[in-house]
């Protein structure tokens, strides 16, 4: 790295190399807390259920993504040989991210969005990528909004049976059967249903890093509470971990969230925020005279920078078409291209830091991957993990070291076509 830049970072007190094994240990601590019913960042959220030990097969399912920027929905077939068709896609934005909505104006969108569905299935997979708590019968409570959407009057009431309410005043049959599952679960799930009679895994793991970040594993039955007697996928609710060292850039960003304070560890390393945190941080060294004059003047100029274009410049630093790229094109120096790189570099180093050190913990948690013909499944979804300059390859590269040679535990990463979809239609016909 360049020593400048270096020297920038450590004076606004951005960590530039996470130690991941230290940090798991922390998270770690705070996930069992969360589990023994102690005090800890994350809700470690109780789903009832465990992946399928059958292909489901000869039925249909009405499938609702709720993700943190689009509103997907489905009709997902299930042939008589277990093999899943989709049908009747259609995408929207996801309601309350524009303005904020009363809680009859936020299910009434969502029943609009569902019209085209309508008596196709009485069986709803409802992945919503939010804090939910879920119950036994596969309603969900919601707990609080991430990702900057904007419903309050929606915090603390059952999401399943608000939706079924909603349908019925759009005139539907009341359906038999709302399931209430996070995408982290719904990706798990779709690894589970990966699995093959020539592949055997001990466990299995879902993790998203798009624009938001979460994770979920399987828990086996420990006797220090209650709740988790039996196995079951729990949600980390990762995001929300805030034992984390916030930059001057971090702080800044922060401050300008709906909900200051809260979700430290999302806000460090997932989309919705990489782009705003190279932003701060790229504003703060032009202010400060780390670029020629010309182009410092420049970067002051600019209103806000998203992570595509901070990411467009990291694959192709010279491309003049880019936000960035026709800033730097425009007189700037070698010094100055080399600066923004490192420094934009460093920011999302920081976020595959992370997303390592989270799958390390869950993988540890799992208390499975000991046998090496049998590893964890991990199933990665998400355009920040698959997408964003080197992320994925930083991951793996960080958990073969940690978790393989130093604790000789295996794993997979592992991808499915379709996954949250496949994940959430096979949540949403689980037998509870």
């Amino acid at each position: 790295m360049n020593e400048r830049v270096s020297a920038f970072l450590s004076k606004h007190n951005f960590v530039q190399h996470i130690d991941i094994d230290s940090f798991s240990k922390a998270l770690l601590s705070d996930m069992r807390n969360g589990i023994a019913g102690n005090k800890s960042d994350e809700d470690m959220i109780r789903t009832w259920t465990t992946p399928p030990q059958k292909a489901i097969a000869g039925k249909k399912v009405i499938v609702i993504d709720a993700g943190g920027t689009n509103f997907r929905s489905c009709l997902v077939s299930f042939d008589e040989n277990g093999v899943p068709s989709i049908s009747n896609l259609e995408k929207t934005s996801m309601p309350g991210i524009e303005r904020e909505l009363s809680f009859t104006e936020f299910f009434d969108q969502f029943a609009k969005n569902l019209e085209h569905l309508k008596g196709l299935s009485d069986s709803i997979g409802f992945c919503f990528s939010y804090p939910t708590e879920i119950q036994k019968d596969g309603d969900g409570i919601l707990l609080g909004f991430s990702k900057e959407v904007k419903a309050p009057e929606v915090v603390g009431k059952p999401i399943g049976k608000s939706l079924s309410d909603a349908l019925v005043a759009h005139g539907w049959e009341r359906p038999k059967r709302i399931s209430l599952l996070n995408d982290t679960v719904a990706a798990l799930l779709a690894g589970a249903a990966s699995r093959s009679k020539n592949v055997q895994y001990s466990s299995y793991i879902g993790f998203i890093l798009g624009t938001g970040m979460n994770a979920a594993y399987i828990q086996p039955a420990t006797d220090v509470s209650k709740d988790f007697e039996k196995a079951q996928i729990v949600v980390c609710e990762s995001g929300k971990f805030c034992s984390v060292v916030q930059s001057d850039f971090d702080k800044a960003v922060d401050a300008k969230t709906s909900k200051p304070g809260t979700f430290l560890m999302e806000k460090g390393c997932s989309g919705a925020y990489l782009g705003p945190l190279s932003y701060e941080a790229l504003k703060l060294a032009a202010e400060e005279g780390c670029f020629s004059p010309k182009v410092a003047e420049k970067i002051k100029k600019l209103e806000k920078l998203t992570l595509i274009e901070s990411d467009g410049f990291l694959h192709t630093p010279y491309d003049n078409t880019t936000t960035l790229g026709a800033i730097f094109a425009d007189g700037g120096t070698q010094e100055d291209y080399g600066f923004a790189f490192d420094l934009l570099d460093a920011i999302v180093e920081r976020s595959a830091r992370y997303a390592a050190t989270i799958l390390s913990a869950c993988v540890i948690q799992s208390g499975k991957g000991k046998d090496p013909t049998k590893p964890v499944c991990i199933l990665c979804n998400g355009s920040t993990y698959h997408k964003t300059y080197k992320v994925a390859d930083r991951v793996k590269g960080y958990l073969e070291e940690i978790l393989t040679r130093q604790k000789g535990l295996y794993w997979k990463i592992v991808a499915v076509e379709n996954d949250i979809t496949l994940g959430a239609a096979i949540g949403g016909l689980i037998e509870r």
